[in-house]
């Protein structure tokens, strides 16, 4: 079996609850070995939104935690064979930071790096609502190859929590990856016939 690597950038808007629960699912998949980094506003949100000790939890459910100030980490160097990376959230500022190839952080080094070697890169763009910047903003990290992913709930599949939807949102990110493995998010199917 390939192991297959999968960096999960957390950034510092609200919602990381997301990344949290992406990671929560991809620890689930034999076949693949995490790599988190968690930017500095991202741990403050964490104890906001979070339980206490989420980030302690976070840090020990991944294979590897890089430290955001440590840019010579093996996820900054193209060398670092990885499926893809998601950002969850990610933040305007990240967003931006990577739509400019500002790779001043482990985290948006990371994403450019996926970028110029043609690998996934998926951002859950948390802000709402949105300004020109912030559209350009997507509009350039989607012209260089990023896959950007809101996290706009879906009620086809009726969720009955907060945490179905949670969930429906970490699997459509992981999906958007084209791992080798079954889909993980409940798919249309159409109308049931009457």
């Amino acid at each position: 079996m390939t192991m297959r690597r999968v960096i999960l950038g957390i950034s510092g808007a609200s919602g990381a609850v997301l990344g949290m629960r992406i990671l929560e699912r991809l620890a689930t998949l034999a076949d693949v070995e995490t790599h988190l980094v968690i930017s500095q506003a991202a741990r403050r949100t964490l104890a906001l939104e979070c339980d206490l000790d989420t980030l302690e939890s976070l840090t020990a459910l991944a294979h590897h935690h890089h430290p955001i100030g440590d840019v010579g980490a093996s996820i900054a160097s193209g060398s670092f064979r990885a499926h893809g990376m998601i950002v969850a959230p990610c933040s305007m500022q990240t967003l931006s930071a990577i739509a400019t190839g500002r790779a001043d952080t482990l985290l948006t080094r990371a994403a450019d790096v996926q970028l110029k070697e043609r690998r996934r890169l998926v951002l859950l763009a948390r802000e709402t609502p949105l300004h020109l910047g912030h559209l350009r903003s997507m509009v350039a990290a989607t012209e260089m190859g990023a896959i950007i992913m809101p996290p706009v709930p879906a009620f086809y599949h009726r969720p009955a929590s907060v945490a179905d939807i949670v969930d429906h949102l970490a699997c459509r990110a992981i999906d958007l990856l084209a791992l080798p493995q079954p889909t993980l998010a409940t798919q249309w199917e159409g109308p049931k016939p009457d």
